[in-house]
């Protein structure tokens, strides 16, 4: 049975619903929103499977309490996607306010599916006084969302690039091409593998290979076409057609997930891994997750990157509580903590250079990491596709490489 992700299923019951966002534009004074938000409880819909992650929300918790009078409470996600159906399943049944999720973190196919069904409040993000802070002109993905506009319904939280891990102590000249990695794998089976789809680093693996092999990449950017996607994508197949046999396993199984991946390279039964996090393998490092051996790369030409949000619902029972949080999140204060590789690692949205000295020596003074690569080392940022690429890939991937085994 074909598996469809959530979000992607919420994106195509979007056209039976009515159109237009039917929110309006936050036109209040910012003092007047911050005022409001004093006493108010925040419930913050957050993926938990990060130890690190929860500690720092827990962190912006004790800020926001002490500075706004704001309880900020972590509802730890698995699923982002259980977030917009619940969401939608309160619009469904009439409920246009008290809502249960006051701010959800969010991107991709996951936002398009809350734009499209209005489950968004704003336009707001130019309300927040903080938002003027962050590198809109050079980092364009803080206000395009997998080439869908935020337009001001998601501010933007973080940075995220793939990035591959290389056990040194067993690959000298890591392959930095699709085709050096294939002759690498087959030169040495059961070295390498990747999480199955539709875990998204899986996916976004599937998607660095079909913009490394595509002939078009612009192509991605537009609204999937599928018969237009069994031409564009038929690079991709038959590569990992030939790669499958000599993955971990014979390519007969795959790690659930990045942490999976991980352990499998820290056990020493694999050779690479790859995150979305530049810093994760350095964390890793420190944590006594991986050995020290250990470094990161990028393949050239550049690899996927993102940007990910903070988004309210159209009918957040603490909607002002949700955008005074949002706000600290992309403060100088917040960002340059959750850059730290020792708290988080998260790289900024923020322009650096154009903010004040004190805040420009504290981001200077953040250690990289032993195996973190500089923003220069990370070479050119390649864009994520629409969306509705998304849920097309992984249920091909299992059709190909799951239902029929």
């Amino acid at each position: 049975m074909i598996l469809w992700r959530t979000a992607f299923v919420l994106l195509l019951f979007a056209l039976a619903l009515p159109a237009g966002r039917g929110q309006s534009a936050e036109t209040r004074p910012w003092d007047e929103i911050v005022a409001a938000a004093e006493g108010q409880t925040v419930h913050f819909n957050a993926w938990g499977g990060d130890a690190r992650i929860n500690a720092y929300i827990v962190w912006a918790g004790e800020r926001l309490k002490a500075l706004y009078g704001i309880d900020l409470v972590q509802v730890k996600l698995s699923d982002t996607g259980d977030a917009v159906s619940r969401v939608l399943a309160e619009k469904t049944a009439g409920r246009d306010s008290g809502g249960s999720i006051d701010l959800i973190w969010i991107n991709g196919e996951n936002f398009a599916a809350m734009k499209a069904n209005g489950l968004l409040h704003g336009p707001w993000v130019a309300t927040a006084p903080n938002f003027a802070l962050v590198d809109v002109a050079g980092k364009p993905t803080t206000v395009t969302d997998f080439s869908v506009p935020t337009d001001g319904l998601e501010a933007p939280w973080g940075m995220a690039q793939f990035t591959m891990m290389v056990d040194t102590a067993y690959v000298d000249a890591p392959p930095r091409t699709a085709a050096a990695l294939l002759d690498w794998v087959q030169a040495n089976p059961g070295r390498f593998t990747y999480p199955q789809p539709p875990d998204f680093l899986g996916t976004t693996f599937l998607k660095q290979l079909l913009a490394m092999r595509v002939a078009t990449p612009a192509v991605l950017a537009d609204p999937l076409d599928e018969a237009a996607a069994r031409s564009v994508t038929a690079p991709l197949w038959a590569y990992l057609d030939t790669l499958h046999p000599h993955l971990w396993r014979d390519g007969r199984s795959f790690p659930k997930d990045a942490g999976a991946l991980r352990r499998l390279l820290g056990d020493g039964e694999i050779s690479f891994a790859f995150d979305f996090n530049p810093a994760r393998a350095s964390a890793a490092i420190e944590a006594g997750e991986l050995p020290d051996t250990v470094r990161t790369y990028v393949f050239d030409g550049g690899t996927i990157g993102n940007t990910h949000f903070l988004a309210v619902p159209f009918n957040a029972a603490a909607k002002e509580g949700a955008m005074v949080v949002a706000d600290f999140l992309m403060s100088a204060e917040a960002q340059i903590r959750k850059q730290d590789p020792r708290v988080w690692g998260d790289f900024t949205v923020l322009d650096v250079a154009g903010l004040p000295a004190a805040d420009r020596k504290a981001f200077a003074a953040l250690p990289l990491g032993v195996a973190t690569l500089s923003p220069e080392e990370l070479g050119p940022v390649l864009p994520e596709p629409h969306p509705s690429w998304v849920a097309w890939l992984e249920a091909e991937w299992e059709r190909r490489y799951v239902a029929g085994r």
